[in-house]
């Protein structure tokens, strides 16, 4: 990964896994969700240190592997989407939560601009998470506040900024791999934790069409 040009302080050597329950062992019964915490180990993230030893493991019954898909890696640019807290407290801090509000950035010539850029959510790694529906850092934070908050909560807004992408995985048909309804995966960490290298506390989401 070109490491010294990401917004995200990655290790430079060493491998990031990430791991995630599909639905093969129980045809989809269980879902990893980010609003249900007992379904949190489902989905994981693991750094393995240059030079630590490790073993090859077999697949588990009843699991068929995914095929192994080489990626190449390109720099780009992402943009925040206009209802981003972020980008909503620069611009109108008293707009609802995750909603459009009276300004340019949220007027659909903007929006059609933006889309221009790219329609597709794609894998990224660090930049800003394309979500398919409501940013996904409402989602977690929401999970993390237990629901205990509703969207004009100062507190959500103020969590949802508390956590920047780590990763995000789109469906991919040369793998096989499908969320959803063509929907995709994200990974979102804190920046404290990324600094610590505590990948095990990244926590994640999902969202589709």
């Amino acid at each position: 990964m070109p490491s010294a040009a990401l917004d995200i302080d990655l290790p430079e050597t060493g491998t990031l896994l990430f791991f995630y329950s599909d639905g093969q062992l129980d045809d989809g019964d269980a879902l990893v969700l980010a609003e249900d915490r007992e379904s949190w180990a489902g989905s994981r993230v693991f750094h393995v240190a240059a030079g630590e030893e490790v073993s090859e493991r077999g697949t588990p019954d009843g699991i068929a592997p995914y095929p192994a898909v080489p990626l190449t890696a390109r720099v780009e640019m992402t943009a925040a989407e206009p209802w981003h807290p972020s980008v909503r407290d620069a611009f109108a801090p008293h707009a609802p939560l995750g909603n459009r509000y009276d300004h340019p950035v949220c007027a659909q010539e903007f929006l059609d601009a933006l889309g221009d850029l790219g329609d597709e959510a794609g894998h990224r790694i660090g930049g800003h998470a394309r979500s398919v529906q409501n940013p996904v850092e409402i989602e977690i934070a929401e999970a993390v506040m237990g629901g205990a908050a509703s969207w004009d909560d100062p507190r959500l807004s103020e969590e949802a900024g508390r956590r920047v992408l780590l990763a995000q995985f789109d469906s991919e048909d040369a793998a096989d791999m499908m969320w959803g309804d063509a929907g995709v995966l994200y990974w979102l960490i804190r920046p404290e934790d990324l600094a610590e290298r505590c990948f095990e506390r990244a926590m994640s989401t999902w969202q589709c069409g």
